[in-house]
């Protein structure tokens, strides 16, 4: 199919930052396609936010750690689209272990882990990069996390995982430039379900903390996060291989 409206793919879009991205991309002219996993009544409300500003889009079911599954993924984007602009690296999971529980942590959700936040996004990049080669603006920006950066309470397998995240960031910049652009966000805590569920009953509590002692007075939001991608993805073409942090200054101040 000839299509001149470009073309996103959003892994994890069913909610989150995945949601808050891909419906801003139907909102700056993209078609996209929602991937998900397990939301399929989420991805589908999505989907019809997308379709209400003008956007066409395909939802794909898709554990992005299964390699022929992510192949059939960007064959059915390649079919619907025929061409792939912008790829968001966002599925991602993690486990309920504390840091210093170390026995705790079984091998099984260690390696889910990596196999969902790492190695999912290897997959689903190399089997995009042969639509990305031929957009005029290839780009990939993934879902970092400041956990990934600098010691955090997070478990210990996603914050390693986000570690990981930040180097193939680098890393992919420099194998696939000049043709297709690689950067990622790093957010900090995010006002939401995921810290919700992180943070339990403390959350309110927490997180007012937080924005006390962030430099712009509050947490981020999913929609923060968004921007940030619009802006390494319609913007900043000529910054590649950078992680760029959206924590409101409080990890430049604490």
């Amino acid at each position: 199919m000839n299509n001149d409206k470009p073309a996103a793919l959003v892994t994890g879009a069913s909610t989150g930052i995945g949601r808050a991205a891909a419906i801003a991309l139907a909102n700056n002219g993209y078609d996209v396609v929602i991937n998900y996993n397990r939301s399929e009544e989420a991805a589908r409300i999505t989907a019809r936010e997308a379709q209400a500003v003008g956007a066409k889009t395909l939802l794909n079911r898709c554990d992005v750690s299964d390699d022929a599954g992510v192949r059939a993924m960007l064959a059915s984007t390649e079919k619907e689209f025929g061409r792939l602009d912008v790829l968001i690296n966002n599925a991602g999971t993690t486990v309920d272990v504390e840091p210093k529980n170390l026995e705790g942590l079984s091998i099984e959700d260690w390696n889910r882990v990596f196999n969902v936040n790492v190695l999912g996004l290897f997959l689903v990049t190399r089997a995009a990069v042969p639509l990305l080669k031929k957009s005029p603006n290839g780009c990939i920006v993934n879902t970092c996390s400041i956990a990934g950066l600098r010691p955090s309470a997070q478990p210990l397998p996603y914050a390693a995982s986000k570690a990981a995240v930040a180097n193939l960031t680098k890393t992919l910049a420099n194998a696939l430039g000049p043709q297709i652009r690689v950067n990622a966000v790093a957010p900090g805590w995010i006002e939401g379900d995921w810290m919700k569920r992180t943070l339990a009953d403390n959350y309110d509590g927490l997180m007012a903390r937080r924005a006390k002692y962030t430099p712009l007075k509050r947490c981020c939001t999913e929609a923060d996060v968004a921007d940030s991608m619009l802006s390494l993805i319609l913007h900043n073409r000529f910054v590649s291989g950078e992680i760029i942090i959206v924590d409101g200054g409080f990890s430049s101040t604490t």
